[in-house]
């Protein structure tokens, strides 16, 4: 019981990394129409300024706004110089554009800082582990983590459905050229929410810094999963987003640490290991699959 309530709680932390950057990318691809599978690579630079930040001044409340700024401006840049000129091309021309702005960004990395990875220390204050059970203790950073991932959620749903920026982007999703009609500046609508968007997928690459390696290529990894689940969740939808993003960390945390061992029982040798590393990494796809069976939308709507 143990066991599975910390891989609960790593599958939450997961989750919350997830909906970061699902949340962006929902309402980039909701609101916009635009693929973006660079949005993985603002994810890489915020975990490298971060990273560059935290190493030349020793302090993480440094580190945090050098990784936002870096991913919002880098965001915004690449909206206005090349996601712009996209809005009313097929989606096929913005997945080739957006993929050469992954291999650009990548090689930039590259050529500004290596290939070796750069590894960020935990904040003293957010070090150690605090038992949340007699025998359970767990690791304060990632309930950091949490902690954060879950206000910026509490802070999307008022931005989205309490403020008329929110109104704006939630009319935006489902009618864009009525909101151009009624005089609203739809293009600086469109930087506005992409750099929201960069903004958190900064935020999430800063905060995987201490418990991952930052490394060229870090965006790619999880740009997939961060797809499955928009489509778990729906497009143009936040709480989408979040629900999905909870739904995928979670079965994905526990299909990996228990898996295996749990086909260990049922037959023995290296056949056994294989086999549970290949259905864990299945799992979330088929999971996708079964929710588009149900739902074929998603499990909420756009604006939902």
């Amino acid at each position: 019981m143990t066991l599975l309530l910390e891989q609960l709680l790593n599958g939450l932390q997961f989750g919350v990394m997830l909906f970061l950057l699902a949340a962006g990318l929902t309402l980039i691809f909701g609101i916009m129409g635009v693929i973006n599978l660079a949005h993985g690579s603002l994810y890489m630079i915020g975990a490298y300024a971060a990273a560059i930040a935290a190493e030349r001044t020793g302090s993480f409340l440094v580190a945090v706004p050098a990784g936002l700024a870096a991913a919002g401006l880098a965001g915004m840049a690449m909206e206005y110089l090349v996601i712009r000129r996209l809005y009313a091309r097929d989606h096929l021309d913005q997945v080739l554009a957006t993929f050469a702005l992954i291999l650009f960004f990548n090689q930039t990395v590259t050529l500004l800082f290596g290939r070796q990875p750069l590894f960020v220390s935990i904040p003293p204050a957010l070090n150690g582990s605090i038992e949340i059970l007699p025998e359970l203790a767990y690791p304060v950073y990632r309930l950091a983590i949490i902690a954060v991932g879950l206000a910026v959620a509490v802070g999307l749903y008022l931005l989205i459905n309490r403020t008329r920026i929110g109104m704006l982007v939630r009319a935006g999703a489902t009618h864009r050229d009525m909101v151009r009609a009624l005089g609203v500046d739809v293009r600086l609508l469109y930087t506005a929410v992409f750099g929201l968007g960069a903004l958190l997928a900064g935020l999430a690459g800063l905060m995987a810094g201490p418990i991952l390696a930052v490394q060229v290529g870090m965006g790619e990894q999880i740009l997939i999963m961060t797809f499955v689940v928009v489509v778990i969740g729906g497009v143009g939808s936040i709480r989408g987003a979040f629900f999905g993003a909870l739904i995928v960390g979670v079965v994905d945390t526990l299909l990996r640490a228990f898996l295996p061992g749990l086909l260990r029982q049922l037959t023995t040798g290296p056949e056994a290991d294989a086999l549970g590393a290949g259905l864990s990494s299945m799992g979330i796809y088929l999971l996708m699959a079964v929710v588009l069976l149900v739902r074929p939308k998603g499990l909420f709507i756009a604006n939902a």
